[in-house]
């Protein structure tokens, strides 16, 4: 693959507390919101480099204040285009107003005055290490940030989730930025922070703001592959057909397994009279936020995912020149 020449990213948003009860990104933002500048901005090393700008953003200060995933609805499901530029009418969910001040904040999503990444923080109930969780499986910026992650932290399992929707029907708060991801860590019960989590998550934060500054100052990062995760399909629990009551847990043997290939007729479910359900899928998938606490309400047992191998191409810095080139066709497409 040829060298990819890419925008400087010149502003960071770093995100926390978009649901209320995810406690590490909560109290990460609070203590980077203590530090003027200098220890993770690395201001010092940049003295003739234009700085880098860290946003620190606490997305949902209501739900957070009550500790709770949100107030009225789902934060991280308002970001798509028609929910941000609908016409609003009646009662509005604080949710539907707080994001479109995120937006006008961050964003506006799809324009070229968007922040340039957004590091959105978030922790699973689920047995899912470190992931980053992004709508694109060719976002260069993202996939080599991963790579970086993976390098720096081999202790702690890492995985790249990548949701095949569109950019007007994205969601999520980190679809709001020209490129961006979800940090999702877990294990962690909602209302609770653990250190490990905590510091997993920090030293996440640090190291991907360190290669955003590596970057800017015109370091290669070669090409090389990357495992990738694509989301296939949803599947909710057993249920009452009238009631719609559940009526069976994730099965023992599949418990915590995430990520582990789930093959056809292996244990899914066990029914609360004690029957095995067995998995009739076609194929062997890998199934990730197996039983997590906040997908009850939407419907969700787990989540089924597709594994493949991603050749990420070498990339470097844009010059001057090639900056200036890159501003002016953005400025007309979006004229266009």
């Amino acid at each position: 693959m040829q060298m990819v020449c890419l925008p400087r990213l010149s502003r960071v948003a770093v995100c926390g507390g978009t649901h209320g009860n995810e406690l590490s990104g909560v109290y990460l933002v609070r203590e980077l919101l203590k530090v003027k500048k200098g220890v993770m901005e690395k201001e010092e090393e940049q003295e003739e480099e234009e700085p880098l700008s860290v946003l620190k953003v606490l997305s949902n200060p209501r739900a957070m204040q009550q500790c709770r995933r949100y107030v009225d609805t789902d934060l991280n499901r308002c970001f798509t285009h028609a929910t941000l530029n609908g016409l609003t009418s009646g009662t509005v969910p604080y949710e539907m107003i707080r994001s479109r001040e995120l937006n006008a904040m961050l964003g506006p999503k799809g324009r070229s005055g968007a922040v340039d990444l957004v590091c959105d923080l978030h922790n699973t109930t689920a047995n899912m290490g470190l992931c980053l969780i992004a709508y694109s499986d060719c976002d260069w910026i993202c996939l080599h940030i991963f790579r970086h992650l993976q390098r720096k932290m081999p202790d702690i399992p890492m995985r790249y989730i990548h949701f095949e929707v569109s950019n007007k029907e994205s969601y999520s708060l980190d679809s709001v930025g020209k490129h961006g991801f979800a940090m999702e860590i877990g294990p962690q019960p909602h209302g609770v922070a653990r250190s490990t989590v905590y510091t997993a998550m920090k030293a996440g934060v640090q190291h991907m703001l360190d290669w955003v500054c590596f970057f800017n100052s015109g370091t290669l990062f070669e090409g090389e592959s990357v495992d990738v995760f694509t989301m296939i399909k949803h599947i909710d629990y057993p249920r009452d057909s009238e009631t719609r009551n559940i009526t069976a847990a994730v099965h023992p043997h599949l418990q915590d397994r995430d990520f582990c290939p789930l093959h056809p007729e292996d244990p899914l479910f066990q029914t609360f009279s004690g029957e095995t359900l067995r998995y009739k899928g076609n194929e062997p998938l890998y199934p990730f936020f197996i039983n997590e606490c906040a997908y009850y309400e939407k419907g969700i047992a787990l989540s089924l995912a597709r594994k493949r191998r991603v050749v990420i191409p070498t990339i470097r810095v844009q010059t001057e020149q090639e900056q200036a080139a890159h501003v002016q066709e953005l400025a007309s497409e979006e004229e266009e």
